[in-house]
């Protein structure tokens, strides 16, 4: 069944222009001056979704990303059409979300693909790949460089599940370490909290890795039941308490450049919506895409000021480690390649797109912030 029979849907500029009428505005304006948008279309009928997440609703920025696109879906629809967002733990645990969805016991849910990583290697794809994309360069080959209708139909025959791209944390720092990790034989046997294809990799230089959900990394470095853990960026990091129970704080995080949390909808649902209210996911998903990463850039170099000024070291991660990080990661994906159809299919594109983006960047973008990063 080829996918545009799979996914129904319509024409996307006229039902975008459809959405965008309902609000009597651009459809990426923010709502939160406006709660209340004319009503839509009195025969379209009254859905109301629950939604599944993967988050805590004390990390109020990537939480948000669910929230930005419930409120605008709302928004839009004249309040015909809700969906609310649950944190972590009240109708799924935070790393079953994919699960729930896809067997149809909720029709929605925000998270991360990597979490998912055991089902296949190319969950990594989805969410981030180490020395990979970063956020621009993610987003262009999601929506301009074929990388989002690939990993639709990956979604759809494998999991009967549609999704969008619904947030962006931006590139990742490299972690909170109990002690310092100068070199590759400092990585032997510590005890990491690191998901997907990173923690592979890190598996791959001798660490033994644990994918634990953002709730309970405090009480896991507190009681040394692992040694080390990453999560997002100091905004997060700094709400979760993790300079209160480990001192150095590593950069960058290699594993994550740019990495992309989406909504994912049971194609069982998904078909069964108006078109509109298809658009109105998708233009939804879009905002909060766009609206998590401008937040986070926004918050992190602040978060990190506060970090330093309380007594947090900061630390690189050293030439070596880097060097045998991207090796190992690159031969990871060689590995999955040969085994793996799926992923070979779509690596193989984005491999040819990383290689073309990075050219093109580092000569108009690399270029500029070489000059006046080192001439501030």
């Amino acid at each position: 069944m080829k996918r545009r029979q799979l996914i129904q849907t319509s024409g996307y500029g006229a039902l975008a222009a459809t959405t965008a009428s309902l609000v009597g505005c651009n459809p990426t304006t923010s709502t939160s001056s406006n709660p209340t948008a004319p009503a839509a279309d009195d025969s379209l009928p009254r859905i109301d979704w629950q939604m599944a997440t993967s988050w805590p609703a004390s990390l109020d920025t990537i939480f948000g990303g669910a929230q930005t696109l419930a409120e605008r879906v709302s928004a839009m629809s004249g309040g015909r059409f809700t969906i609310t967002p649950r944190t972590a733990g009240e109708i799924a645990p935070p790393l079953e979300v994919l699960n729930v969805v896809s067997q149809g016991a909720v029709p929605c849910g925000h998270t991360a693909a990597y979490y998912y990583i055991g089902k296949s290697p190319v969950m990594g794809i989805g969410t981030s790949l180490p020395f990979g994309l970063t956020p621009q360069q993610q987003n262009a080959w999601l929506y301009a460089g074929g990388g989002l209708s690939q990993l639709q139909e990956f979604y759809a025959k494998t999991f009967n599940v549609i999704q969008f791209p619904a947030g962006n944390t931006g590139t990742q720092m490299g972690g909170w370490f109990r002690r310092e990790i100068a070199s590759l034989k400092d990585l032997a046997g510590l005890k990491m909290r690191i998901p997907g294809l990173g923690g592979q990799v890190m598996s791959k230089l001798g660490v033994t890795v644990q994918t634990l959900p953002g709730g309970e990394i405090f009480q896991a470095l507190q009681t040394g039941a692992i040694d080390a853990a990453e999560w997002v960026g100091p905004y997060d990091d700094e709400k979760l308490g993790l300079n209160r129970v480990a001192q150095y704080y590593y950069y960058p995080g290699w594993w994550e450049p740019g990495s992309t949390l989406e909504v994912q909808t049971t194609l069982n649902e998904w078909n069964k919506l108006p078109p509109v209210y298809q658009e109105m996911i998708r233009t939804a998903a879009f905002e909060a895409n766009l609206e998590m990463l401008s937040r986070y850039e926004t918050l992190n170099n602040e978060a990190l000021q506060r970090l330093v000024d309380s007594g947090v070291e900061l630390r690189s991660f050293s030439d070596e480690i880097m060097t045998a990080a991207q090796q190992a990661s690159f031969q990871l994906y060689d590995d999955f390649a040969a085994k793996d159809a799926d992923f070979k299919a779509i690596y193989g594109e984005w491999q040819q797109f990383r290689d073309r983006v990075y050219a093109w960047n580092s000569l108009n973008q690399g270029s500029f912030e070489r000059f006046v990063y080192g001439n501030r």
